[in-house]
């Protein structure tokens, strides 16, 4: 199952310094997550302490639990948004077909 996700860095309550200890830890985390095909992409977004990307998932209970307890940054994330999206060729097969089976 692929998601969509957006996720914005809340560093309250910390120093820059351990922000960027924290970040780093979830930085290896993230690389250890794509090289496992868990990530699909992700990509920091300029300017902001925010991270977009494409998570894949075997089901919502392991999303749940990734997002919950999974990252090094946990306690520092809120995900703003997390949405089911699918491969545009299967898509495109689908619009070829006119949805029929």
């Amino acid at each position: 199952m692929l998601f969509f996700f957006s996720v914005r860095v809340e560093h309250s309550g910390v120093t820059f310094d351990e922000l960027w200890d924290e970040w780093e830890k979830e930085v290896d985390a993230a690389q250890g997550a794509v090289s496992a095909g868990k990530i699909k992409e992700i990509y920091k977004v300029s300017g902001q302490r925010r991270v977009v990307g494409i998570l894949d998932v075997e089901s919502h209970e392991e999303l749940d639990r990734i997002v919950m307890a999974g990252l090094p940054m946990t306690h520092m994330l809120e995900f703003e948004e997390i949405v089911p999206v699918r491969d545009y060729a299967g898509f495109a097969d689908d619009v070829r077909k006119r949805w029929q089976q």
